[in-house]
């Protein structure tokens, strides 16, 4: 029974929007499933940024709703994603909701050089 939910994940996988175990097989997915592109990583992070502003009043834990915090994230993002990296972060919303955000570099991805971008 394992075996068969495990190959009904796997051939699920590409099309399915939750995200996945590592960062860089978001570039697996397609492209329909991409929320946009950014040419720089600053506008990526800007991006998170806007995300996580919008998000941080319905912050489960009062400590990631800091301007600050905020502020060091987007810093960090665009740093990882200047070289290559990804970045994912996760927060538990009041009420039984969790926020998954992703940002994952492309060409070339650290994680995983063999995917091409997805909107190439």
């Amino acid at each position: 029974m394992c075996q068969r939910r495990q190959r009904a994940s796997y051939a699920e996988f590409p099309s399915c929007d939750l995200p996945p175990l590592e960062t860089a097989n978001w570039l697996r997915k397609p492209a329909a499933l991409v929320r946009g592109t950014w040419p720089d990583a600053r506008a990526a992070a800007r991006w998170l940024g806007d995300r996580l502003t919008e998000y941080a009043p319905r912050f489960a834990a009062p400590d990631h709703r800091v301007a600050g915090h905020l502020s060091a994230l987007i810093a960090s993002a665009e740093a990882r994603l200047r070289r290559g990296g990804d970045v994912s972060l996760g927060y538990y919303l009041e009420r039984p909701t969790f926020l998954s955000l992703a940002l994952v570099a492309c060409s070339p991805n650290d994680g995983d050089r063999a995917s091409p971008c997805p909107m190439s």
